[in-house]
């Protein structure tokens, strides 16, 4: 499981969990304004040449694509190319690795306010218990509740406080 807290700056904190990755990224997808593939994706020089319609490397595709054939000279044609634009900036390709993993938290984190994403029951609890210092202490007690509340509905905790 993945459990998220939302500190939004004007709103009560809510927490929220996802099943698995796939899950998280759907979620974190359909709150966003943009697209999936803006959140995050990852292609070639080649891919983005034949998702416009030009199959080949040509003396066509340099002078009508510089920026994309400049992309596969210098990163090679079937390198992979990450696109993160919460991370990155819009529209940026980058030849250095970027998870989806970071690229989703990014999503978040741009909606403004405090996000913290635990990867286990284990992290949740913890954090729940103190052991995240941005939600511990007396001034984030609603961020904490909300998680407790979480994690009790998913049974992951006892009802007994």
């Amino acid at each position: 499981m993945i459990y998220v807290v939302e500190v939004p700056e004007q709103a009560a904190p809510r927490a929220w969990f996802a099943y698995d990755e796939a899950d998280f990224a759907r979620k974190v997808e359909a709150g966003d304004p943009l697209q999936p593939w803006e959140i995050f994706d990852t292609l070639s020089a080649r891919d983005l040449l034949s998702d416009i319609g030009h199959e080949s490397v040509d003396a066509t595709a340099r002078e009508r694509y510089p920026a994309i054939c400049a992309l596969g000279d210098s990163h090679g044609w079937d390198a992979p190319l990450y696109r993160a634009d919460h991370l990155l900036g819009s529209g940026v390709l980058s030849a250095e690795p970027v998870s989806e993993a970071e690229a989703l938290e990014a999503a978040l984190a741009a909606r403004g306010g405090l996000t913290c994403v635990y990867r286990g029951d284990r992290d949740a609890i913890g954090a729940f218990e103190g052991a995240d210092p941005r939600i511990a202490g007396k001034d984030n007690w609603h961020a904490r509740r909300a998680l407790y509340e979480q994690l009790v509905a998913l049974e992951v905790l006892a009802d007994d406080n």
